[in-house]
């Protein structure tokens, strides 16, 4: 199915797909049609070597480690998890030579400023696609706005499914 989809997508005119899918359906569709794509949740370069752009990776080894100590030492409490960057549980590798040197590099900065809580990719000002700001300049939304997100910003075509 995750091939077929990203078949759809190619025969609509996408040229690069990015995915949330853990198999390599979407690349091997990529490739056999000398598209490019991205792979999720583990490194995929091996999977479609022609198409693999990079893959955003999980690793939930950081939080297991963390939780484990924490159950073990008696003070563990059950919360919202907003792992990222900056805590070690996500990260982009592999990026391909096919990318620009300079866009790997400015990827690499931003991994950094993740890392070091300097960048925040939803800061202010956030404009949804209606031209209402939803987010006021220099505003780093809090976890209630982030998990309640029910709209698409400028420029994004189309209408949030609303389940109906």
């Amino acid at each position: 199915k995750e091939g077929e989809a990203a078949q759809s997508l190619i025969n609509q005119g996408a040229d690069i797909l990015f995915q949330n899918t853990d198999s390599g359906a979407v690349l091997q569709t990529a490739d056999k049609n000398q598209n490019l794509a991205f792979g999720w949740d583990s490194d995929m370069s091996h999977i479609a070597k022609e198409a693999h752009l990079g893959s955003a990776i999980i690793d939930w080894a950081p939080y297991y480690k963390s939780a484990v100590k924490d159950a073990l030492e008696g003070t563990w409490k059950t919360h919202q998890v907003w792992w990222g960057v900056k805590e070690g549980a996500i990260d982009m590798v592999s990026m391909s030579d096919r990318i620009p040197a300079e866009t790997r590099a400015q990827v690499d900065k931003i991994k950094a400023a993740l890392k070091d809580g300097s960048f925040h990719p939803w800061k202010g000002p956030v404009v949804d696609q209606d031209g209402k700001t939803v987010v006021e300049k220099d505003v780093v939304p809090d976890d209630k706005f982030m998990l309640g997100i029910n709209f698409y910003v400028k420029g994004v075509e189309g209408k949030v499914p609303t389940g109906k």
